[in-house]
């Protein structure tokens, strides 16, 4: 194998190491010896057990916004759409990615990778561009539109672990679901509440 492949190829066999058993679970010597390599291997390609985690996790990170910026990028969709768009995104990612997901959803930050939360945080900024002007046309508190886009991006993302493990439902059963809770509960905010 070139270095190149090498390299590749310890990546893939650590994803599916840490998606199963996490950071903390997998050791060096189990990714090496699924690789049919030697440690110093490992060691001379990462830098040890967190860079590689780190590397990981990046990849992961940057397959996922790819998808979610796409979505939240189309200029013909409405509010509506988008939502679904970017549900659909997320769906789409944790059915063709159930490893990488499982590793992004566990707080990695503290080995390098954006982790989760960075994602999450990626799309809240997003959702309260498309919200500001909406809660401005209908004369509701501009300053409440973070707390519901961050309520919104959660919605989706904890749905989205659900569905993981739920798989009974269809992707597009489940944006459905979403995007109705989200759209005809936003659709019938009630202007004066809270009061105070």
């Amino acid at each position: 194998m070139t270095a190149a492949e090498r390299r590749d190829q310890l990546i893939d066999v650590a994803r599916r190491c840490f998606a199963d058993k996490g950071f903390d679970g997998t050791s060096i010597e189990e990714i090496a010896a699924r690789a049919g390599v030697s440690k110093p291997i490992i060691y001379e390609h990462f830098g040890g057990k967190e860079g590689l985690y780190a590397v990981v996790v990046d990849r992961e990170v940057n397959t996922l916004l790819r998808a979610l910026r796409v979505s939240l990028t189309d200029p013909n969709a409405g509010s509506r759409r988008l939502i679904e768009v970017s549900a659909l995104a997320l769906l789409d990612y944790i059915e063709s990615c159930p490893e990488g997901f499982q590793i992004i959803m566990r707080d990695s930050s503290e080995f390098g990778g954006s982790g989760f939360a960075s994602i999450l945080n990626d799309v809240i900024v997003r959702v309260e561009g498309l919200l500001i002007p909406r809660f401005e046309d209908r004369g509701f508190d501009p300053k409440a539109v973070p707390l519901i886009a961050q309520a919104l991006t959660g919605l989706v993302a904890m749905t989205g672990q659900w569905w993981l493990d739920n798989p009974e439902f269809t992707k597009e059963e489940v944006a459905s679901h979403l995007v109705n809770l989200a759209w005809n509960g936003m659709h019938h905010l009630d202007q004066g509440f809270p009061k105070g």
